[in-house]
């Protein structure tokens, strides 16, 4: 079976000036969160799609869903958790109260204001975490890094060849992913920023998938005009 988890636990305090969750915004005449949504509802090889959000925004979104008719046969809305990794969790969870999961059983996790992410980059995720296990998703970086330590002095400016920028979907089998979790120190769970980074931690192998440009995290005020151009641009 093949797992989709929505993860629009946040709350969005960088968007600035606003009391909305930044996934509950419109893009366009719809909701962000939206838009991420159907690009996974319409596939037929994607069997649940579970949406994770702040406990006081569970009937919102059920509502939204419904609102937008998407196939809400297809989606199931949970609380999240107080980090992103507490609301991974809690979809694997919810997972394995309610499904018979094999070892070939696929969970792809997927940032809710990510809404232009594309049925070619889902499609290669679920090949590649076939294949080998665990995948993320990617993009070369075109500017140069730079390291710094303590904010002040540049430390070190690594070959940029070997750098990339990571955004999602990433995508596991979901019993090699719990399986991990369960594993984790409380010192490791404390530098977790993905789950993808669960698997280098413990030296298992993440295989890259080529992202997009287009595939942009919706954080800022600017993120959110950029994205509506982007819109337009596809509408046109």
């Amino acid at each position: 079976m093949i797992f989709v988890a929505v993860l629009a636990g946040g709350i969005g305090s960088r968007m600035g000036d606003t009391d909305t969750p930044k996934q509950f915004l419109n893009l366009g005449d719809r909701p962000i969160l939206i838009h991420t949504i159907e690009k996974f509802v319409i596939m037929d090889e994607i069997d649940e799609v579970i949406v994770l959000t702040p406990q006081n925004f569970i009937n919102h979104t059920k509502h939204l869903i419904e609102e937008y008719t998407l196939n809400n046969d297809k989606i199931v809305v949970i609380e999240g958790g107080k980090t992103r990794n507490d609301t991974l969790k809690n979809s694997i969870d919810y997972i394995y109260e309610n499904y018979s999961v094999d070892d070939d059983s696929i969970i792809i996790t997927h940032d809710s204001v990510r809404p232009f992410v594309t049925h070619r980059i889902i499609q290669d995720n679920i090949k590649a975490a076939k294949k080998y296990g665990a995948c993320d998703t990617v993009i070369p970086a075109t500017d140069t890094i730079v390291e710094s330590r303590d904010g002040k002095i540049i430390k070190n400016i690594p070959i940029r060849d070997y750098f990339y920028q990571g955004q999602t979907p990433q995508t596991f089998k979901i019993n090699k992913l719990n399986s991990l979790i369960n594993d984790l120190t409380d010192g490791e769970k404390e530098i977790l920023t993905d789950a993808a980074k669960i698997f280098v931690l413990k030296g298992k192998d993440v295989a890259l998938v080529d992202g997009d440009v287009t595939n942009i995290k919706i954080t800022y005020p600017y993120d959110l005009k950029l994205a509506n151009t982007i819109l337009n641009d596809k509408n046109d």
